[in-house]
């Protein structure tokens, strides 16, 4: 025990002395910086001078200076050691700090980059729809205005169906088109209608065009369009309703190509020169058909829009149209034919059963036409005609009447007309005269009715604006009917439209 306590009094002695010495180290430092060495990490200056001075030492001098060279460790080393692991992370920060400094501007590229993409695409998207173009027009018909020889008997199923009894206000047409230029060779064009009257329905719709332009060179003079499309065949048929002067198409083309359209392929060639007269006829707002090639082939279902192939033999057509200026007029021939087969419906109908020769109803249908225009610059003509044979019936009074069975058809339609442009402000205002005459079967009507039709509309069209138009008709008709038992109807028939385009 007294060994213990006389240990503890001397460690308590040394740590005294240990004291002691530390207060003179830092006092001498400060007094005499200059005059004192320097010395090694871990070194007392108090340890160096009595090193130099001191020859012997006592165990217990020895213990001091052993005690007096290993300091302690306090908050200072700590300090120390924290702060060298400080500069360590300093270090750590200054170099992810450099390399946040090199990738920013990688990341600002790489989003830069990006966002071009997204304009890019966003770029591409509005250039996709805005190659798109919407447009169409309606036409609103009232076909009741009182006549010197009204006739509610005098229809007519293929042309305007709401002429007759009880009819009052119309919608004759409501065309609606979206048309695009895909690729500098690939060209669409979709085209429905909202019909007056489809088997007794009112405002039915329809589709009219679904098909492509498929150029095979950049300045567009050779191309094949597949889908459904019209048939070139005729003048009145190529032409729009929204150009036609006449309310209705005249029969004896029509009938060739009831709604004027099929499904098939058909191949055009317009050189550019053809290309610009067609340009400058529509420019001039002259009537025209629009481009419908210098020369066209086809095959086609031939059994008339939106109806399905009965007999799987194709209707083949031929068609050629050279429009041309001579001095300051604007003019048009054309000429073509087809050939095929068509299948009919028969129904017997009041008791009457009608017959097919053979007994097949796939019956041979082929015409030819020839077509005159002078475009109006201010007087204008425009003819066509065409004859074949086709599916009818015999004539009335005849003793075959109800065999079905091909026959001959003649018929074609004249106008004259005479265009005033920008009349008290407006566009145009263009009076006209048209004569129509048919002898021949109608192929597309249940039986292949054989009708008979004279007709002459004087009418005057008056484009106020762009989009609206009015147009007033007066028809002096003879025609035979279209609802069995066929007989002969005549009458008057007065008329107004108004056709609004857009847009």
């Amino acid at each position: 025990m007294s060994r213990l306590k006389l240990f503890r009094s001397d460690l308590s002695l040394l740590l005294v002395l240990a004291a002691v010495g530390f207060a003179s180290d830092a006092r001498a430092q400060t007094e005499t910086p200059d005059e004192t060495p320097p010395t090694e990490p871990g070194e007392s200056s108090e340890s160096h001078a009595e090193s130099e001075s001191a020859g012997t030492k006592t165990p217990r001098e020895d213990a001091l200076d052993a005690l007096s060279a290993t300091p302690p460790k306090g908050p200072l080393d700590e300090d120390t050691d924290l702060g060298a692991q400080s500069g360590e992370e300093d270090a750590d920060d200054a170099e992810a700090s450099q390399a946040d400094e090199v990738t920013k501007p990688e990341a600002n590229a790489d989003d830069a980059d990006q966002e071009e993409n997204n304009e890019e695409k966003k770029s591409k998207a509005a250039s996709f729809f805005e190659r798109f173009k919407l447009s169409g027009y309606t036409q609103l018909r009232y076909n009741g205005i009182p006549t010197p020889r009204s006739n509610p008997d005098l229809i007519n199923h293929q042309g305007d169906r709401s002429i007759g009894g009880g009819n009052g206000f119309a919608i004759r047409r409501a065309r609606l088109v979206l048309a695009a230029d895909l690729h500098q060779h690939v060209a669409f064009y979709f085209q429905v209608d909202v019909v007056s009257m489809a088997g007794g329905t009112m405002h039915t719709l329809s589709l009219r065009d679904l098909y492509f332009d498929l150029y095979f060179d950049k300045k567009r003079e050779f191309r094949v369009r597949p889908g459904q499309s019209k048939v070139p065949f005729g003048f009145e048929n190529l032409q729009s309703s929204s150009q036609r002067l006449a309310l209705d198409r005249n029969d004896a083309l029509n009938s060739a190509v009831k709604d004027e359209r099929d499904l098939g392929v058909f191949f055009y060639y317009t050189p550019r020169k053809t290309q610009a007269v067609h340009a400058e006829i529509k420019e001039k707002r002259l009537k025209g058909t629009g481009d419908y090639g210098l020369v066209a082939l086809g095959v086609y279902n031939g059994q008339t829009a939106n109806q399905p192939e009965l007999d799987g033999n194709f209707h083949v057509i031929g068609r050629v149209a050279y429009p041309f200026r001579l001095r300051s007029q604007l003019l048009e021939v054309s000429g073509g034919a087809y050939w095929g087969r068509f299948t009919v419906r028969t129904e017997d109908q009041g008791g009457t059963m009608y017959r097919l020769e053979d007994d097949d109803a796939s019956i041979v249908d082929t015409r030819g036409y020839l077509a005159f225009i002078l475009y109006p610059q201010p007087f204008g003509i425009q003819f066509e005609g065409n004859l074949g044979k086709g599916p009818s019936q015999g004539p009335r009074g005849e003793d075959d009447r109800t065999l079905i069975r091909s026959r001959q058809l003649i018929g074609g339609a004249a106008q004259i007309m005479y265009k005033i442009d920008e009349p008290f402000g407006t566009v145009s205002i263009i009076p006209f005269l048209r004569a129509a005459y048919y002898d021949g079967g109608k192929k597309s009507t249940v039986n292949a009715p054989h009708y008979l039709i004279k007709e002459l509309e004087i009418g005057v069209e008056w484009q106020i604006i762009k989009q609206i138009e009015l147009t007033l008709a007066y028809d002096i008709v003879e025609r035979t009917s279209d609802l069995y038992p066929y007989d002969q109807q005549s009458g008057h028939v007065a008329r107004v439209q108004l056709q609004v385009n857009y847009p």
